[in-house]
């Protein structure tokens, strides 16, 4: 799969206010997600380490028990198993990728 452009990748909407395109390598899931303020994510954890990389906004991302606010330019790696939730006080983009593979997000296959 060489290049991509993911502008040109279809959109989908894993969780209402989550707007993903995603596209896989042989070991990692790359969603590149624009997202709407209010947006949010309960607390989860799951097999996979996530890496988040916040293009623009700002998002409180919590950790365990440790809540940050994360503005653009910025990252968080989550660890494998580790319980994480998220909430979007602006809007913002955010590339987060996944390792390994992840076929499925909210319940929408990708």
């Amino acid at each position: 799969m060489g290049f991509i452009d993911p502008s040109e990748l279809p959109q989908a909407e894993p969780k209402p206010g989550w707007h993903g395109r995603f596209f896989h390598s042989e070991h990692m899931t790359f969603a590149y997600y624009e997202i709407d303020a209010g947006a949010a994510l309960s607390a989860h954890s799951h097999p996979n380490e996530e890496v988040w990389h916040i293009i623009e906004g700002e998002v409180d991302l919590t950790l365990d028990e440790e809540t940050r606010c994360v503005r653009g330019g910025h990252a968080v790696v989550v660890s494998v198993g580790t319980t994480h939730a998220v909430a979007v006080k602006k809007g913002c983009r955010a590339i987060v990728v996944d390792h390994p593979v992840r076929r499925e997000v909210g319940g929408v296959k990708i």
